[in-house]
């Protein structure tokens, strides 16, 4: 992991004159929480970004990038048992994420073998999946990484309100559209790095 963050936020906490323990105290973490977030151990969510902005006086876009480019090749995975839905969708995903690793899959079971192996900072499931809903499919990939970012796709509208009850950043209409994935990156739980487009 790049140390842009942890050092980031140490310069900044050490620049208004706050120990760890005064900056968690007006976080309302514990202070081997910010030594964590120091360290590069771990990093916060988008919401405790936020709140370390305040507190930090800065702009919360700076701290974002930081955080940000902590994770410099992130993993990205599409899950459709469609072939042609994912031969139309991944070129789509490397355009609006040019610094990605990534990797489409037909079925469910070898996207979760490839996510025990692989940090998946992002994950785009289809909600109806052979074998496995993509609700299912979600709770198994966050069991093995609670900072993946999860976004649904489907064709149907009426999945949506189902999704939100998943823990996912987002929910996209099929076809996806490099507008449309941008749109949804900028709500996900966990930031990171998706480089500049040409």
């Amino acid at each position: 992991m790049n140390q842009t963050f942890p050092k980031t936020l140490k310069q900044l906490r050490t620049k208004k004159g706050l120990s760890q323990q005064m900056l968690a105290d007006q976080m309302f973490v514990t202070r081997p929480t910010i030594a964590r977030w120091e360290s590069g151990a771990r990093l916060p969510d988008a919401m405790m970004i936020k709140r370390l902005a305040e507190i930090l006086g800065v702009n919360v876009d700076f701290l974002l990038s930081a955080a940000a480019q902590s994770d410099e090749c992130p993993n990205v995975i599409m899950v459709d048992d469609r072939k042609v839905v994912l031969a139309g969708g991944l070129p789509v995903l490397e355009e609006a994420l040019p610094n990605a690793t990534v990797t489409g899959f037909t079925n469910a079971n070898e996207a979760i073998e490839y996510a025990k192996r692989n940090n998946i900072s992002l994950a785009f499931l289809d909600i109806e999946i052979r074998n496995m809903s993509g609700f299912d499919l979600c709770k198994i990939l966050l069991e093995i990484n609670p900072r993946t970012n999860i976004i649904f796709l489907t064709a149907y509208s009426d999945y949506s309100l189902d999704a939100w009850g998943t823990g996912a950043s987002g929910f996209m209409l099929k076809p996806i559209t490099v507008t449309g994935v941008k749109e949804q990156l900028k709500n996900l739980r966990y930031p990171f790095f998706i480089g500049e487009a040409n």
